[in-house]
């Protein structure tokens, strides 16, 4: 038996694109907060919808949410620019995926990863820092399980970590000098990451200047 094709593992800016949710439920309402949380224009098309969806249509952040409390129309899916079906209704989510294949848009069809062009991995966050774990739709039981054992041994302080590297990236190039001249994986091996678990990111950043050969930047005040 050949093995199976792998999938190409991408991270999408859906920042301000119209997403479509179709499904009610509580799967379709976890697919509404990840799109919600970075920052997707999302309108969710059911009859019903779970609480949670109707709280998050009403509340701030980078994203928005409109209920729209009807069936699905047909050939909607192609209005938009990434689609989710999660109904729990195999010949509606058929219906939905179709279309959005058709239309060239971008779909995944929960419980039917045969249907989907995309697979949503498990993810764990820690500011701009994302660790996504696949299993190409086998499992999102172990996904999930992977996920969170990768969670509990990176530990906390990447998302300031990434904000740390990413500053003096940009100090780097201010100055004309190359990022990629820099041993990062040594910087990173040694002790950088536990003075940012610790908090201690006056001594990082002092650290990471003396390393690269930046004039140390001047100290942030303590809110």
């Amino acid at each position: 038996m050949p093995s199976p094709v792998p999938m190409y593992p991408v991270v999408l800016r859906i920042e301000g694109r119209r997403c479509l949710v179709v499904g009610g439920g509580p799967v379709a309402a976890r697919k509404v907060r990840e799109l919600h949380r970075c920052g997707a224009l999302v309108t969710v098309v059911a009859p019903e919808v779970d609480p949670a969806i109707d709280d998050l249509a009403t509340s701030e952040g980078p994203g928005s949410v409109r209920v729209e409390r009807r069936p699905y129309d047909a050939r909607e899916a192609g209005d938009y620019r990434l689609v989710v079906t999660a109904t729990g209704r195999p010949e509606i989510d058929r219906t939905v995926a179709a279309d959005a294949e058709a239309a060239g848009v971008w779909v995944n069809s929960a419980d039917d990863a045969t249907r989907c062009t995309f697979i949503l991995p498990s993810v764990h966050r820690d500011g701009s820092v994302s660790v996504s774990v696949s299993t190409g739709g086998a499992s999102p039981a172990l996904a999930s399980w992977l996920r969170r054992r990768v969670g509990d041994t990176l530990g906390e302080g990447l998302g300031p970590l990434a904000e740390l590297l990413e500053e003096t990236r940009h100090r780097l190039m201010a100055a004309g000098r190359p990022t990629n001249a820099v041993d990062w994986a040594a910087l990173l091996d040694g002790p950088l990451p536990s003075l940012v678990r610790e908090g201690d990111l006056d001594r990082a950043r002092a650290l990471l200047a003396e390393t690269v050969g930046l004039v140390p930047a001047p100290r942030r005040r303590q809110r």
